[in-house]
C-alpha cells in the first residue's frame, strides 16, 4: 500500500511538471562547501592555502552546470568563460609568487550580457541579432575587474535590450537564453533586467554579479531574489563598453549576498574614465575602498525619511516594512514620514529622455563594434527582429520603434525633458526634500514578493520604489528584511548624489541587526 501511493505521488509530481522537485529531493542542492561564502572569508582561505582559487573556480562551474543548465534549470547564464580555470590557475600562481593584488583577487564574478568582454564570450544583450558578436574592446567595468584579480565566471541572462524592447515583456527572458526562473519558486519571475545576475548570486552559483539599471534594473532583482545591490551614483562607474539605454540614468553596480561583499566590490569599479565624460564629476566623490563605511552602529543619531508613496498597494509588504522602520528606530534613528519625494510629472521626462538616448547610444554601440558588427543600426535591429521567429514569438518591440522615430539628441524636445527632469527628480525632488528635512537618507519597500511568470500578459509588479533614484541618477541599495510565504522582499535605502558612504553604513547596520536573507530552495511552484 505504501509503494502504491508512492508511485502515485510521483505520478502527480510529473504531471505538474514537478519531477525536477523529486530529484532536489534526493539530492539537497544547497549541499556545497562553499555555500553563502563570503569575499574576506575566500580571502583568508586563499592566503592559508585551505582553498585554491582553481578549486573554488571549477566548484562554481560545477554548480552552474548541476543547478543552472540541470536540475532545476534555472537558465539564470547565458554563457562560461572557456578561459575561466586557466585564469584561476594563473591568479593562483600569482599569489604564490608575488601576492594578493587585493580582496578580489580569485573572486568568481558573473557579468550581465550587457557588459563588453574582449575575450572568447560574446556580448548579446540577449538578443539573437547579436549572438555572435565579439566587441573590440572590454568595457572599463570588466578592464578594473581584471587588474583586481577577478575571475569572470561568465555571462549572466538578462531580460533581452535590459528591459527596454517593448511593451508588456517579462522579465528575465531573452532571445538567446529563454526565461530565468526565480530561485526560491521556479514559477515566479526573477524580475530584471539584471535577472542573471541577481538570481545566480542568490542561487549561490558565483559570489559576485555585475548588474546595470536604468529604472530598477538592479534593485528589483534584488529584493525578489534575496540580495543586496547597489545602484550608485550615475558616474561614479563608468559605463564605457556597455550596451546603452540612457546616457543620463544608465550605471552598473555590484550585487552580492551581503553590503559587505557589495561594498567591496563598488571601490574596485570606481574611477575616471576619459570615454565617459559622466565619470569626471566622481573626481572628488569616489572611494577605492567602501569598507571603511561599514558600520554596525551606523543608524544611531540618523534621521531617515520614511517614503509612504509605495505603500498601501500589499499589506503583508506594508507591515514587513514597518517591522523594519521599527528596528531603525530601536537602532537609534529618528523618523520623518514623507508623502512624495519626486513630482510623477518627472515619468513622462524620463521616457522622452530615454527613448532619445536609446537611438543616439545604441547607433554609437553598434558602430564601435568595427566592420564586422553583425547589426549596424537601430533600423536594422528592428528589420533583424520582424524576419527572426523567435524574438517577436510573444513580445514587441515598441520602444526600440520609439526610439528610430525620435529626432535626436539635439531635438527641442528632447532638450526641454532633460533640463525638466533633472530639476524636477533633483532640485525639487529628492535635495529638496532632503533639505528641508535635515534627512540622511531615504527608505521605502523596495518590491512586492516574485509574481508568477507570465508570458502573454508581462510583469505584474504592485510596489516600486525605484524612480526616483533613477529620474535623478542619484544612489540607492536594496538589502533584505524578509519574506513573505518564503518569498524574498528588500528595502531601499536612498538619498543625494555620491552619498554612497552614507548609504552603506546604514544599509550595513540594518542587515546586520536584521539577518534577514534566506536562502533558495528551488520550490517548483507554490504548493511547497
Amino acid at each position: 500500500m505504501k509503494i502504491f501511493k508512492v508511485c502515485i505521488l510521483n505520478i502527480i509530481f510529473i504531471f505538474l511538471g514537478c519531477n525536477t522537485f523529486l530529484e532536489s529531493k534526493k539530492k539537497d542542492l544547497n549541499d556545497f562547501k562553499y555555500l553563502e561564502i563570503d569575499i574576506i572569508t575566500l580571502n583568508k582561505g586563499y592566503l592559508s592555502g585551505e582553498y585554491s582559487i582553481e578549486e573554488v573556480t571549477q566548484s562554481y562551474i560545477d554548480r552552474i552546470e548541476n543547478i543552472d543548465n540541470n536540475g532545476p534549470i534555472l537558465n539564470s547564464i547565458i554563457t562560461l568563460n572557456p578561459d575561466a580555470i586557466s585564469i584561476a590557475k594563473s591568479l593562483d600562481e600569482e599569489l604564490k609568487t608575488k601576492g594578493s593584488r587585493g580582496h578580489l583577487h580569485g573572486i568568481p564574478v558573473l557579468l550581465k550580457d550587457n557588459i563588453d568582454t574582449n575575450d572568447k564570450m560574446p556580448t548579446t544583450a540577449g538578443s539573437r541579432a547579436l549572438m555572435d558578436s565579439k566587441p573590440l574592446n572590454d568595457s572599463k567595468v570588466v578592464e578594473k575587474l581584471r587588474l583586481a584579480g577577478a575571475v569572470i565566471l561568465g555571462k549572466a541572462n538578462l531580460s533581452e535590450w535590459a528591459n527596454f524592447r517593448g511593451r508588456r515583456s517579462t522579465s528575465g527572458w531573452s532571445g538567446v537564453n529563454g526565461q530565468t526562473k526565480n530561485p526560491y519558486v521556479l514559477s515566479r519571475n526573477p524580475c530584471g533586467s539584471s535577472s542573471g545576475s541577481g538570481v545566480s548570486v542568490s542561487a549561490n552559483l558565483t559570489v559576485l554579479a555585475i548588474g546595470t539599471e536604468t529604472n530598477g534594473s538592479i534593485v528589483c532583482p534584488s529584493t525578489v531574489n534575496g540580495v543586496v545591490g547597489i545602484k550608485p551614483t550615475v558616474g561614479l562607474i563608468s559605463r564605457s563598453g556597455i550596451i546603452p539605454i540612457s546616457y543620463t540614468q544608465d550605471t552598473a553596480g555590484p550585487m552580492a549576498r551581503s553590503v559587505q561583499d557589495a561594498a567591496i566590490c563598488l571601490g574596485f569599479l570606481t574611477g575616471v574614465d576619459e570615454n565617459d565624460d559622466k565619470t569626471k564629476s566622481s573626481l572628488n566623490h569616489a572611494y577605492k575602498d567602501y569598507i571603511q563605511f561599514l558600520n554596525k552602529n551606523g543608524l544611531n543619531g540618523k534621521r531617515i525619511g520614511v517614503y509612504l508613496g509605495p505603500l498601501g498597494s500589499n499589506d503583508r509588504v506594508d507591515s514587513l516594512f514597518k517591522r523594519s522602520v521599527e528596528l531603525i528606530k530601536k537602532m537609534g534613528a529618528e523618523i520623518i514620514e514623507i508623502e512624495t519625494v519626486s513630482s510623477f510629472e518627472a515619468r513622462s521626462h524620463s521616457f522622452q529622455v530615454m527613448i532619445h538616448e536609446y537611438k543616439d547610444g545604441l547607433n554609437k554601440y553598434f558602430k564601435s563594434l568595427g566592420d564586422n558588427a553583425p547589426i549596424k543600426d537601430l533600423e536594422e535591429l528592428i528589420e533583424f527582429n520582424k524576419n527572426d521567429t523567435i524574438e517577436l514569438k510573444y513580445f514587441n518591440q515598441a520602444y526600440l520603434k520609439l526610439a528610430q522615430n525620435t529626432d535626436g539628441i539635439k531635438s527641442k524636445k528632447y532638450l526641454n525633458s532633460l533640463s525638466t527632469l533633472k530639476r524636477l527628480s533633483q532640485k525639487e525632488g529628492i535635495d529638496k526634500v532632503m533639505d528641508e528635512n535635515d534627512l540622511d537618507a531615504i527608505i521605502a519597500p523596495t518590491g512586492s514578493p516574485s509574481w508568477s511568470t507570465d508570458w502573454f500578459n508581462g510583469d505584474n509588479y504592485h510596489v516600486s520604489s525605484s524612480s526616483p533614484s533613477a529620474w535623478a541618477g542619484y544612489p540607492v541599495i536594496s538589502v533584505p528584511m524578509g519574506n513573505i510565504h518564503g518569498l524574498p522582499v528588500g528595502i531601499s535605502f536612498f538619498g543625494r548624489a555620491w552619498s554612497e558612504p552614507t548609504l552603506i553604513e546604514i544599509s550595513y547596520a540594518f542587515e546586520q541587526s536584521s539577518k534577514a536573507r534566506i536562502i533558495p530552495k528551488f520550490y517548483p511552484n507554490d504548493e511547497y
